[in-house]
């Protein structure tokens, strides 16, 4: 990035290269629509040339491009582009598991698909970054503009949530522990 943001544009193929399907998955956690995904990330990296002055090179450049990526994703809502349908959900892509594990996993697969888009957005957006995008929390915090200690309450209560939403989608009763 420092590159990019000393003046060399020709680095930004690489910038995108690293990272254009981590952004693109996690707006698609966020939009649930795949051409608009696609689009966001373009624009993701429009803007990351256009504010290159303002990354810091003291923070981490994965949590300023996620940062950039949600005002994006959020401009777009404001714009109405963002379609709130869960109808183009991209299919998680995981190794493939044994025969015999083939039919519970993809179950299981779908069930914590549903249980996530159950959540409120906000919860589903603290979890994709932290279990789908592995950000740490301080990361986490400076893209959402709230203290570490947030960010680690929010997601103690969407992964409890989530627990309630997949034991529903199960059709389950949940007991605490």
């Amino acid at each position: 990035m420092g590159l990019v943001q000393g003046g060399d544009p020709s680095h930004l193929a690489t910038l995108f290269e690293r990272h254009h399907l981590a952004l693109y998955r996690y707006l698609l956690q966020l939009t649930r629509n795949r051409a608009l995904s696609e689009d966001l990330v373009q624009e993701v990296f429009f803007r990351v040339l256009k504010y290159a002055q303002s990354y810091d090179p003291s923070l981490s450049f994965p949590a300023w491009i996620y940062g950039v990526a949600r005002n994006a994703y959020f401009d777009a809502v404001y714009k109405g582009r963002a379609e709130r349908s869960g109808s183009e959900m991209e299919e998680m892509r995981s190794p493939e598991p044994m025969a015999e594990e083939v039919i519970g996993h993809k179950q299981d697969v779908q069930h914590l698909k549903e249980a996530l888009q159950k959540l409120p957005e906000a919860q589903r957006e603290v979890l994709v970054l932290s279990r789908f995008h592995n950000l740490r929390y301080e990361e986490i915090g400076r893209i959402l503009r709230c203290e570490t200690g947030t960010v680690k309450v929010r997601v103690y209560r969407a992964l409890k949530e989530l627990r309630e939403r997949f034991c529903e989608v199960r059709g389950e009763k949940l007991y605490d522990v």
